[in-house]
């Protein structure tokens, strides 16, 4: 599939004359939590030529492409995933930590993983994964019978949440190294664990009965998470000319290595 993939990349960069960056896996495989349906969600940022920039007419900064019901390919201008990581955009930032890797120059990922900590902001962040949380808790897992695979959906962003708070850094990508996290209750530990041994033993996990001990937490923590968010209070720590030399820098020598 790799290969595959690759092949579309290729295609993407002749049929819009850009230059992909990087490239990577996102969504549940990235997480370690792929089902047997589970499509490829393949995100990249890419640059255009200068001259694209140079010109006074707005144009279309991002890149969709959905190839079929397996592959599904979505990109973003790298003025705009600047843009973007200012703002501690969560979901460039996991790109940047994917651990799926579909192609990377190295030209700005090495760079923005450097700094990502430095400028993380808690505040967008946390309502970033708690707006998520929320949204997948009221739509999936208020019944006595729930999807019962949704509770990752729900947990993965409640997890991200406590890692934020906790650590003060970019949460890991992985479901699994979520768990590692310090102070997790061993009765919540042991109901997650089941589910994702079913999980990754190829289990549908469909319909089954709500697990309580996770309906719980979850409950507690979108509360408190609520509440903790309103009294964030940071400064900007991001340096925009130090993102604008960058910009420059990748667009320079991303097309001399090509031309």
């Amino acid at each position: 599939m790799k290969e595959i993939i690759r092949e579309k990349l290729d295609q993407i960069e002749k049929e819009h004359d850009v230059k992909i960056l990087f490239a990577v896996e996102s969504g549940s495989r990235a997480w370690g939590l792929p089902s047997k349906d589970s499509d490829y969600d393949v995100r990249f940022v890419y640059v255009h030529r200068k001259e694209w920039y140079l010109s006074i007419d707005q144009k279309r900064d991002v890149i969709e492409y959905p190839i079929n019901d397996l592959l599904d390919f979505s990109g973003w201008d790298i003025k705009k995933a600047l843009n973007l990581f200012a703002k501690s955009n969560p979901a460039l930032l996991e790109w940047l930590r994917s651990p799926i890797v579909y192609f990377d120059d190295l030209t700005i990922s090495v760079e923005l993983r450097k700094i990502g900590n430095d400028i993380l902001s808690k505040k967008a962040c946390i309502y970033h994964y708690l707006h998520m949380a929320k949204g997948n808790y009221r739509d999936y897992l208020q019944g006595e019978s729930v999807k019962i695979k949704k509770y990752f959906y729900v947990l993965r962003p409640i997890l991200a949440c406590m890692w934020i708070e906790k650590y003060t850094e970019i949460p890991p990508i992985l479901f699994d190294e979520l768990l590692e996290m310090e102070g997790l209750d061993q009765s919540f530990l042991e109901e997650v664990n089941q589910l994702l041994i079913r999980k990754k033993q190829g289990d549908e996990l469909d319909l089954e009965p709500r697990k309580n001990v996770l309906n719980a937490f979850i409950e507690n923590k979108i509360q408190f998470f609520e509440e903790y968010a309103k009294g964030i209070t940071e400064s900007n720590k991001v340096n925009i000319e130090e993102l604008n030399e960058l910009f420059r820098s990748t667009l320079k020598h991303s097309w001399e290595k090509i031309e």
